[in-house]
């Protein structure tokens, strides 16, 4: 973590030195971290946003800048420590820290503070005139037209590892003469209304504003399930999980639960960052569990210190399992 002492210090705002023991400094010592989120107006960035200001209105010595990032950058952006936190995806995270695809070495800087902040869940619509139903039949199709997130995006790099899975590609699809659309989550859903593309791909978090709009919008659409051995490949190779989105999530889209490769959002933060700091925002996240974080962004609602500490992917930051262990739990050694 970068500090800046004195005038210098004053100029940017008042960033201040680094925290100590309240028995050692004064309380006047102040801590500047930033953290790195999701694109503007998204889930991460709603939810970082309020997590920093809850942070701060609880530790007036600990100030949180929120920066728009994405799921792959995050975790190299916090090893280099140009972002002291961030957000990330379980599963790419743990893939950072190996060193494997997508990323091309091992990220040895980050730590965690756990998983369970925001369970996503993936998302596959089609049009209900479009043809096929099931999950292999339409990535398999010829004349395929399906729009996702852009490009290198969690999702869209998820996407395209099932088609892998099924022995195709974006490339296959475009020379079969289909249509692989890429962009933001607005730019795809206006495509799929305008019938540009006849499916969409997308991991959100449920109920998602862009599903609930697509319902809402002259085309509709019906949800499709993932295949067990879809979910299966998912899981063993990449570690992603699974789960449902349950049939009242979306009931112009679904009649009833579909069963969904689901991936979970874990907090990164930079080996450097003091224990003190980290486990006193550890501490207020604990402290504020259930309504307080449902009020920031409602996939908050479920986190738990027991089910945070489940996660094996990152290394546990010092801070983080002190403060864990003394709300009673036991984050991995």
């Amino acid at each position: 973590m970068t500090l800046i002492i004195g005038r210098r210090a004053l100029a940017r705002g008042g960033i201040g030195i680094a925290l100590a023991a309240p028995a050692v400094r004064t309380a006047s010592a102040q801590t500047t971290v930033e953290w790195v989120a999701g694109s503007l107006g998204g889930g991460w960035y709603t939810m970082a946003a309020g997590l920093a200001a809850l942070i701060r209105e609880e530790n007036p010595d600990i100030q949180v800048r929120v920066v728009p990032g994405g799921g792959l950058a995050n975790p190299t952006r916090v090893d280099n420590n140009q972002s002291q936190i961030g957000w990330g995806i379980d599963a790419f995270s743990a893939a950072a820290v190996q060193g494997v695809e997508p990323y091309n070495r091992k990220h040895e800087k980050i730590r965690c503070l756990g998983t369970g902040y925001s369970p996503t869940e993936h998302h596959m619509l089609r049009h209900t005139a479009a043809g096929p139903e099931d999950m292999r039949a339409i990535l398999t199709q010829r004349g395929l037209r399906i729009g996702t997130a852009q490009r290198s995006a969690t999702d869209e790099m998820t996407l395209q590892r099932i088609l892998r899975f099924l022995g195709t590609s974006p490339d296959k699809i475009r020379s079969d003469g289909g249509r692989y659309l890429t962009g933001s989550y607005a730019d795809i859903a206006a495509a799929y209304n305008d019938g540009q593309v006849d499916y969409l791909y997308v991991a959100l978090a449920k109920p998602a504003a862009m599903m609930t709009e697509v319902a809402q919008g002259r085309r509709g659409g019906r949800l499709v399930s993932f295949p067990d051995d879809v979910r299966q490949h998912l899981i063993q190779t990449y570690a992603y999980d699974q789960g449902i989105i349950p049939a009242a999530t979306y009931p112009q889209l679904q009649a009833a639960d579909v069963p969904v490769t689901t991936m979970d959002s874990v907090i990164l933060v930079h080996e450097s960052v003091s224990a003190e700091v980290v486990q006193k925002i550890t501490a207020t996240l604990i402290k504020n569990r259930g309504q307080r974080l449902s009020n920031i962004h409602a996939s908050m609602a479920g986190w738990t210190p027991q089910h945070a500490v489940t996660y094996r992917g990152v290394a546990f930051h010092p801070g983080a399992a002190a403060a864990f262990r003394a709300a009673g739990v036991n984050p991995p050694a």
